[in-house]
């Protein structure tokens, strides 16, 4: 792993817009690393929702902007016009297609997406049933038969900073009836992203 540039505390702070799923992990790299980094996530559900993840992002970051901040975004292409958004606001992204992609890297990603997984997060599990009939409808037989069509397995990611999540997750694995499986994760993977994009924001005004 590369030697991370510090952003020195003398400067003003950069601020990280972008989805709460991965909050408590990137809370806990900005502190291992002292960056110089606010955050401020939004809802982890919205990639679900198109139009409100294009105006609740866009305007998290012309507010931010209005007072003179900095910003780098940390999501995926996770709306078609993700790459509108960031030059229209002059800023940059954390790489990776996804959220996932960010945390386990691609070849680990497409390793399991090949084998059929659902990959299954911490905070999704939590909200799990809401999440899912709120997209899909309540009727249990309809959204067991759209997750069969895709997956074959859910994939639970346990990282250093999750509590025991098993509880939801079982439930979250039987309400769409597939078998659950784990893997433990650690934060390199996205150490390395977040400093990637920290220090492409940085150098963009150099």
């Amino acid at each position: 792993m590369k030697n991370f540039i510090l952003h020195p505390e003398n400067q003003p702070p950069l601020t990280m817009v972008g989805c709460g799923i991965l909050r408590k992990e990137v809370d806990r790299l900005i502190e291992k690393n002292h960056w110089n980094v606010h955050t401020q996530f939004l809802d982890s559900a919205l990639h679900n929702y198109f139009n409100r993840l294009s105006t609740e992002l866009n305007t998290a970051l012309t507010e931010r902007e209005k007072r003179g901040e900095k910003t780098v975004v940390l999501y995926g292409s996770c709306h078609p016009l993700m790459e509108h958004f960031i030059e229209e606001h002059h800023t940059c992204r954390t790489q990776g297609q996804n959220c996932i992609v960010q945390l386990l890297g691609y070849e680990k990603f497409m390793q399991e997406l090949e084998k059929g997984a659902y990959f299954l997060l911490e905070d999704w599990a939590l909200s799990w049933k809401p999440m899912i009939t709120a997209c899909f409808g309540d009727n249990p037989a309809v959204v067991r038969e759209i997750f069969h069509s895709g997956h074959k397995y859910i994939l639970a990611l346990r990282t250093p900073c999750n509590g025991d999540f098993t509880e939801a997750a079982e439930i979250a694995a039987n309400f769409v009836d597939l078998p659950l499986q784990w893997m433990d994760v650690t934060l390199d993977h996205l150490e390395q992203v977040l400093a990637d994009a920290i220090q492409q924001r940085l150098s963009q005004d150099e």
